[in-house]
């Protein structure tokens, strides 16, 4: 797990929920189903099955392994479009490194985070180093696609590399659980991430037997994924594990516990639904299907960007 680590008992603490506060309850737990994505890497498509109106303003979200791979296994994508969302690609092991047609690029790793905003049309690659292909190792990663509204669906496109030290580190009362904050507000601390839409992304690792009872926004649905451990959701105390999403419903707070022998790491989520329709086709999430023809027309004209005269290749070695 990511290299942001820290000694709770350090850190800054939220104020406990009051005794008022009324806690979410579990309305779905699902398992991811299991796939490749890209030139051949292993994905859990965390959000599959659920409606578009229960995760939104999310489209979805790919946990990228664990694996520990060979020499020569790493795999990632070639350069391909994007229009009308954001994406979000956070690596907790291994190392990938992102470019793309508007200038924005880099090498993220343990703990960093890159986010790119596709708007009106970009064209990007992330794959990993050739140090990588060649030695393998653990890779451990989360992709999540986060919708633009309607007005910001043709901005131009941007690009933030959230660096591992940037991101807002604190802790529960009782100071069991290290919760790495991505974006949002959770917990009267602002995470570094700069949304178009109203969102919180943060990392969260329970100490083995840890209870957390998270202050969340009534406004933003919520979401936990389980990346590493087993524990409970819930007052309800549901099992959960690598793999499978809790949806909760309405409330003030999210409860999770970890098991008494292990810790559980979990991807935190939420946002403000945008409501509005959504088409999506490949690479591409716009509000109708003639705005999805429209994209694929502008990207086979070139319109979506070109790779630039130094863009990088995947390494395949072999």
């Amino acid at each position: 797990m990511p290299a942001v680590t820290a000694d709770t008992l350090t850190l800054p603490r939220y104020e406990a929920p009051g005794i008022d506060a009324q806690d979410r309850p579990v309305r779905a737990l699902t398992t991811a189903p299991q796939g490749f994505e890209g030139e051949g890497f292993p994905v859990r498509r965390a959000l599959a099955g659920l409606p578009k109106d229960v995760v939104d303003p999310f489209i979805m979200m790919d946990q990228m392994g664990a694996v520990d791979y060979a020499p020569y296994e790493p795999r990632g994508t070639d350069w391909h479009p994007h229009r009308g969302f954001e994406t979000v690609t956070y690596i907790m092991d291994g190392t990938f490194i992102h470019q793309d047609s508007h200038g924005g690029g880099g090498v993220i790793t343990d703990g960093d985070t890159q986010w790119m905003t596709a708007g009106g049309g970009i064209l990007h690659i992330e794959t990993p180093p050739e140090s990588m292909v060649i030695q393998g190792g653990l890779f451990h990663g989360l992709q999540i696609w986060v919708n633009l509204p309607a007005r910001n669906k043709m901005i131009p496109p941007a690009y933030q590399n959230l660096d591992s030290h940037l991101v807002k580190l604190f802790t529960t009362p009782d100071a069991g659980t290290l919760i790495r904050l991505i974006a949002g507000d959770l917990g009267g601390v602002t995470g570094p991430g700069s949304t178009h839409t109203p969102i919180v992304i943060a990392h969260a690792t329970l100490s083995p037997g840890a209870r957390m009872v998270l202050p969340w926004n009534p406004q933003f649905n919520a979401l936990a994924h389980g990346l590493k451990g087993s524990g409970f959701a819930g007052t309800e105390h549901l099992a959960m594990g690598v793999g499978q999403t809790v949806v909760y419903g309405a409330g003030d707070t999210i409860t999770l516990e970890a098991s008494s022998h292990e810790p559980l790491d979990v991807i935190l989520m939420g946002g403000q639904p945008i409501g509005e329709p959504v088409e999506q086709y490949g690479p591409f999430v716009m509000n109708t299907r003639q705005e999805l023809q429209q994209a694929f027309d502008d990207y086979q004209r070139g319109r979506l960007g070109v790779v630039p005269p130094n863009g990088i290749q995947p390494f395949r070695g072999r």
